[in-house]
């Protein structure tokens, strides 16, 4: 069995992790396989909180864009993540795994308030907690909520789930000449620009030492891997 590095984790999802292969919406399928593999990280006693995006439904920045004011934009982005936490949470329920929906935003027909001390006892309880609506404000991206929620549950390590297998010094997928790093600091994350999550998220996890640890979704055992491998991924630490 394998052994976790970690007890207590906080991975941040993207919208687009719930595509499948649309175009846009969520695929109950590939719902249904992050709740799998979160529900292993479960059987081998690694407690987990998920913050979800909503950028397969709508992007804040991408409406104020189009001509909206960027507050209501946020707004709808903030929705979008809730469609997403509950399309997530029937994946769990799918696979028999407990899970609770905690909002930023008041929704108390749909999910619970976020509250610290109740997500903390969840989580004791080996409850899947999936956090939406960002921080509740606009402006912010749920890369900054996902800061926030893994120092407020205090979680040992933030994982950041993208489609590529690490930080590179440039865009892979765009330059076969990439360079792979290993482990990078915060500073350097910052002062390179190398679009890990945003600053204000890095800049937090930096503050308040929270690894973060850079990993490709969509690769095999990609959960696993990341919690019990530490040459996986690209861990960002130190400052």
């Amino acid at each position: 069995m394998a052994k976790p590095a970690y007890r207590r984790i906080l991975i941040k999802l993207s919208g687009e992790a719930l595509l499948g292969n649309q175009p846009y919406g969520v695929d109950p399928e590939a719902c249904l396989k992050i709740a799998s593999s979160i529900k292993e990280l479960c059987r081998i006693g690694v407690q987990v909180g998920v913050v979800i995006g909503g950028g397969n439904i709508f992007r804040g920045v991408k409406g104020a864009a189009a001509g909206m004011d960027r507050t209501p934009a946020d707004h709808i982005g903030m929705l979008a993540t809730l469609i997403n936490g509950i399309s997530l949470q029937q994946a769990f329920e799918r696979v028999q795994c407990e899970s609770r929906i905690m909002t930023a935003i008041a929704c108390h027909v749909m999910a619970e308030p976020y509250s610290w001390k109740d997500a903390l006892k969840y989580l004791d309880k080996g409850i899947v907690l999936i956090f939406v609506g960002g921080t509740g404000n606009p402006y912010f991206t749920t890369d900054s909520a996902a800061a926030l929620r893994a120092l407020e549950i205090r979680a040992e390590v933030l994982l950041k789930a993208t489609k590529v297998d690490g930080i590179y010094n440039k865009d892979p997928l765009k330059h076969p000449d990439a360079v792979k790093f290993e482990r990078v600091s915060y500073s350097e994350v910052l002062a390179n620009n190398l679009k890990v999550m945003d600053a204000t998220a890095v800049a937090l996890c930096r503050e308040n030492d929270i690894p973060i640890r850079v990993f490709n979704l969509f690769l095999d055992q990609a959960l696993v891997n990341a919690v019990c491998n530490e040459s996986a991924g690209t861990l960002v630490e130190g400052q």
